[in-house]
This record gives C-alpha cells, sequence and structure tokens, in this order.
C-alpha cells in the first residue's frame, strides 16, 4: 500500500453524553461521558485503520484537549505527528435526548492560528516520514488560516511527488479548484455553490462534473449524494455508483468513511471506479452505525463484495 498522510486543521475532542430530556433552566444530570476524536483528516485516519490501511495523521494540537487527542490517537494505535500550537484544541458537546433518542451537536469554533503556526504545518507535511504518495486535506480550516491554505497543501504535495485529494467546502475549497488538484471531494451542496449550477438530476451532474474535470481543476471528481450513492468523473470517463440499502442509525462519519475507502484502493493501485465502489460501501457502512462511529471493517467489506457482484 502507498503511504498516506492526512491533514487536519481544525482537529476537536467530541464530548459526548446523554440526558433523559433536554430542558432549559434547570440542571440537566448526565449520562458518564464519551471522548471521541473529531476532524475530517484525523478521522480519515482512523477510518483507514479501521479498513486495514494505514497512515500517518498530521494534526494541530494544543492545550490540555490536545494532550487527551494525542492520546486518544495514541490508545487507537494511529501514526500521527502533532503540530503544537498555542490555542486549545476544540472541545465540541454532543448530547443525545434519551427519551426521544434525538442528537443535539454543538459545535466550537476553532481557535486561530498564527502564520507561524500553519507555516509550521506545511512544513511538517514536506518532511515527514515516510514520505507521503496520498495526501488527504479534510475538514475546515480554523480562523488564521488563508483560504488558499488548501492550495497551498497541494502545491507542497507536488513538490514532493504527492497527489493530494481534498474534501472541504466553501472559498477554501474554491480555491482549490481554482488552483488544480488531484481530487476533489464534495456533496452535491457544495458542489451546486462551486459550480454556480442548481443541479436538477444526474444528466445536468454528469455534464457539471465532466466540465469541472476538462477545466483542470481536478483530476478526479467525487460528489456524494448521500444515502443516493456517489458520482465520478475523469478525463475519459465517469459512473454513477448507487448505495446498497443498510439499516441506517446515523449519518455522521460517513463522508469520511467515504474518503478513506476510496484513498484504501487508491492507495492500492487499484482504479477509480473500485476505489468509488469502496467509497460508497465505506460510506454506507458508517450508516450503520451509531452516533459519530464511523465504519467498521466488516460491514465495509460485506457491502463491497456484494456490490461488486451487483
Amino acid at each position: 500500500m502507498k503511504t498516506v498522510v492526512t491533514i487536519t486543521m481544525n482537529p476537536a475532542i467530541d464530548k459526548s453524553t446523554g440526558v433523559e430530556v433536554v430542558a432549559p433552566e434547570i440542571k440537566l444530570r448526565c449520562g458518564a461521558p464519551r471522548f471521541e476524536l473529531g476532524g475530517g483528516g484525523i478521522n480519515v485516519s482512523r477510518a483507514l485503520r479501521e479498513l486495514g490501511g494505514s497512515s500517518t495523521a498530521l494534526y494541530t494540537s494544543g492545550g490540555y484537549s490536545g494532550k487527551l487527542l494525542e492520546s486518544i490517537l495514541n490508545s487507537e494505535g494511529i501514526d500521527h505527528r502533532p503540530v503544537r500550537v498555542d490555542e486549545m484544541t476544540r472541545i465540541n458537546l454532543i448530547v443525545r435526548e434519551t427519551s426521544t433518542g434525538k442528537q443535539y451537536r454543538f459545535g466550537m469554533p476553532g481557535q486561530p492560528l498564527t502564520e507561524e503556526e500553519w507555516r509550521k504545518c506545511l512544513e511538517m507535511l514536506c518532511t515527514v516520514e515516510p514520505r507521503p504518495e496520498f495526501i488527504v486535506a479534510s475538514g475546515s480550516l480554523p480562523p488564521g488560516v488563508p483560504e488558499d491554505f488548501y492550495a497551498m497543501v497541494a502545491d507542497a504535495g507536488g513538490e514532493i511527488g504527492a497527489k493530494t485529494i481534498v474534501d472541504t467546502s466553501g472559498e477554501p475549497l474554491r480555491r482549490v479548484a481554482r488552483k488544480g488538484v488531484f481530487m476533489i471531494k464534495t456533496n452535491l451542496r457544495e458542489f451546486g455553490l462551486l459550480t454556480g449550477l442548481e443541479i436538477k438530476n444526474n444528466e445536468e451532474l454528469m455534464s457539471a462534473a465532466t466540465d469541472v474535470v476538462e477545466k483542470g481543476s481536478a483530476e478526479v471528481l467525487v460528489v456524494s449524494l448521500g444515502a443516493e450513492g456517489a458520482f465520478g468523473a475523469w478525463k475519459g470517463g465517469n459512473i454513477y455508483i448507487a448505495s446498497p440499502e443498510v439499516p441506517v442509525r446515523s449519518a455522521v462519519g460517513a463522508g469520511d468513511s467515504m474518503v478513506a475507502g476510496i484513498v484504501l484502493k487508491l492507495a492500492m493501485d487499484k482504479s477509480v471506479e473500485e476505489a468509488l465502489l469502496m467509497g460508497v460501501a465505506a460510506g454506507a457502512a458508517a450508516a450503520m452505525t451509531a452516533g459519530s462511529e464511523l465504519c467498521r471493517e466488516e460491514d465495509a467489506m460485506k457491502l463491497y463484495r456484494q456490490m461488486l457482484e451487483g
């Protein structure tokens, strides 16, 4: 398997608990908290490991919550490289209302990074060993980090001979598309914002995605369609892959699991079609798990084999 490095500029600790009823103005007695990792690139590394692959996770880490993040990565056996920063790693709060099963997710803003800190991330990316052959840049950017940061990551990847895969949104996504990158993974809403088009059907999606590839924004473009699957386009080809029907418990983590499945097969020198099949299978497997849990290898591989068999 080729070497993979993930980069996460805005990681998080997800603190989750449960309470019978969420109500104002009273003291809510919650259950014992659980601490899980959050942040696109870190979750891709975790899902890759679950699928039998490996990667090195590069990420920012600050304060006691950063140390907790590092400790959890150690306990999960994931190779990682923290870039120490002054501000504390953010902590999100997830509360499940046990009487209804509803989940309330309180996302905290990332703390700002200095120019010295975000440039240190680029420097480490260029010097990390083993040298990456694939770079996965995923997630939001915290304050202080320029919106063309992921375009800089793509430049850095090009200098060391790595293929860069970007999964982000908004202006950072537009900057990457203007620069050009090996692969962009996005969802249908963000793809519409990127192209300025209101996509109404698969034919329009195929045309718009092919145009993005032909303009050089990405060698491979993947548009996640949620429960409907995914569409992929590359020079000389495109494919729509329907998602298998599964019992859905939570869509949280499906996107990161999809990216992990795609990267797993690409790092094994498989075709784009096989990579997309594995990505859709991993995303569907993540939807079968509760809360923010990622895909499970047994579920993902079972779905992948079923999809291969038609």
